[in-house]
Order: C-alpha cells, then structure tokens, then sequence
C-alpha cells in the first residue's frame, strides 16, 4: 500500500548506525510484537476463548506470559513486573534487564477505556554489590530506553532512546509502527491537571494548596481557570499531557496503604519520568527528582508528579515552602481566606 513515514524498524536502525546498543533494539522490536498481540486481545475482550466473566484478569495473566515469552527471544537476562515480588532470570548471560507494566490500567477493561504497557530497559551491571536478581535496583537515571504502549482509539508506542520523545503508531492494516511525532516537547501552556480529586481529604497540605490554587482559577493567586481531567489510567493522561500539557499527579495520602505513595518506581515512574525529561518536562515525588531515587524493593511505590517542566517545578516548590504555610496565620497568608 506505500507509506512515506519511518516505520519503527528503520527508525531504530538509523539509531544503531549512530551509535546505539544493538540489544536495546531488538530488545523493543520484541516489545513491538507483544504489543500487536496484546492489543488484538484487548479488542476482542470477554470473546477470548476460556476469559469467561472475569476477563480482565484473563488478560492480566495473558499478559505477564505474552511479554515475558517476547523477552526470552531477546537479549534480555531478567523481567522484573508489577505483578511479582521477584524478577524472572531468563538468560543471566545477557546484557540487559526489562521493568515492564505488562497491562497498565487494565480495571479499565471493562469500561473500554485506554490501557498500555510500560516499560523499562537497563543495563546489567558489569560489576556491583549483589547478584543479578539486584540488576533493576537502579536510579533510574541509568536507563536505557523507556517507553509505553498505548491500547486507545489506535495503538501507538511512546518511546525514548535518551534522544528525545518519540511517537509511533501501530496500522493495523500491515502491523508496522511508524513514526508520526518526532521530538516532542510538553507544551508549557496546558491548562489540564490530572489527579483523583475524591482523595483531597486524605492529600498533605502542599498538594491540597496547589490544587486549591488551580480550582480558584481566575479569581486566585494563578489569575487563570483551569480544567480537571481523570481516567484512572496513567498512560491515557500521560500520552495526553505530553501532547497538549499540563500535569499528573498521583500523591502519597493518608489512607493505609497510601502513605508512601502508590505509583511502582521501578516499572511505572522511571520510565515516566524519562519520557518526560526527554520531552522537555519533569517528574518528581514531591521532593525529589523520580530518576534519582535508588530502589529499595521490585514492587516500591512512590508518588509521583510528571508534566511540563514550570508545573512540575511550582509543585516542587508548594512542597517545599509548606512548612512556612503550616506555620503562617490563614487569615494573612498570601493565598486568602477562602478556601474552595
């Protein structure tokens, strides 16, 4: 049929002329394949043979094998996944280790709203404390690549080499993707913010402030209105956000279970913020840059804020002057009386 755009083939074999790693290459068109077929099975749901009613966990389980099983054709030592407590040695001679969020969102199923894959790639230490189950306990500054799939209206792969953000889209008619958004770069000017508003009660105060400050709009200290969005899916408000700005948030809380935040570090905010920073924008937990947290744990959350650079640096600084709010009268503190 004739198509004059890059397919992600040729995308990132013009990448390894210059100088990229061969097995990250390849490592992604494994990736590339399980995304074909885990979107196909998305689009036919419950119909899947054997899904029966609960088929959102059918594809839960469908996905952690399809992605795993990709990866063992790839050079890839280990998986780590958001469903297990331990990572999977696939081959301990291999060079590279894969986070991955195998159906990101998937409690959306059964309301067809968009879904995705996430992840991440690292290199596996030459040398350090520990074995090669330890290989994804890294900042995630040292990544590779990163980058999600999208299961919406079309499929598309958001993808960084740590040479920018590129977007790739899936034709179903042929199963290439090819490039259509090259070098994005978060607009500055959105006017969107994402977050679960029915948690405000349970939010720190410097998260509360800030999201007062956006609901007071043009009457308030930011002198303009803004427009609240929620999915309940990352990679739908983030694949938004990259293209028109704006900001996520996904805060630690007060409820059990939320107090250290709920995002994976390992498998969801590294390669969020990597995108992001490719992109022009920024992603922290509140206090600190999300790539420079060391982790702990396969399965540790943390709460996180991506979006535009300015945005993601005002929150940085609600955190940062709350104890001087804490502490100040409200009747005279700078952002008025009333409160929304």
């Amino acid at each position: 049929m004739g198509n004059a755009l890059q397919t992600l083939e040729e995308h990132l074999a013009a990448w390894r002329k210059s100088g990229g790693r061969d097995d990250v290459a390849v490592t992604i068109m494994a990736l590339a394949v399980g995304a074909r077929e885990m979107r196909n099975k998305i689009a036919v749901g419950p119909l899947l043979p054997g899904s029966g009613p609960d088929f959102q966990q059918h594809l839960d389980d469908d996905a952690v094998e399809l992605f795993r099983g990709c990866l063992e054709q790839s050079p890839v030592a280990i998986v780590g996944t958001e469903k297990n407590e331990t990572v999977k040695i696939l081959d301990a001679s291999r060079r590279l280790a894969v986070a991955i969020d195998p159906l990101h969102g998937s409690s959306n199923i059964d309301t067809n709203l968009s879904t995705g894959t996430i992840f991440a790639i690292f290199p596996v230490p030459v040398s350090g404390v520990g074995g090669i189950e330890t290989a994804l306990m890294q900042p995630g500054r040292e990544q590779l690549a990163a980058g999600f799939f999208i299961y919406g209206p079309n499929a598309a792969l958001v993808l960084t080499l740590r040479q920018g953000t590129h977007v790739f889209t899936l034709d179903p008619r042929d199963g290439h993707f090819y490039l259509t958004k090259s070098n994005l770069k978060v607009p500055e000017s959105g006017n969107e913010y994402s977050i679960n508003a029915s948690n405000y009660r349970h939010w720190q105060r410097a998260i509360r402030d800030y999201i007062d400050d956006l609901i007071a709009g043009v009457s308030g200290p930011r002198g303009k209105d803004f427009n609240m969005r929620w999915s309940a899916s990352m990679v739908a408000e983030s694949y938004r956000i990259l293209g028109r700005g704006g900001i996520y948030l996904y805060p630690r809380d007060s409820r059990p279970g939320y107090e250290s935040g709920r995002v994976g570090l390992i498998c969801e905010a590294n390669p969020m913020a990597l995108i992001f920073e490719e992109a022009g924008g920024g992603a922290t937990d509140g206090v600190n840059r999300i790539l420079d947290l060391v982790p702990t744990s396969l399965r540790q959350r943390v709460p996180l804020v991506v979006g535009s650079a300015e945005k993601v640096g005002r929150v940085a600084r609600y955190f940062a002057d709350a104890p001087a709010r804490e502490q100040s009268s409200p009747l005279f503190n700078e952002r008025g009386l009333f409160r929304v």
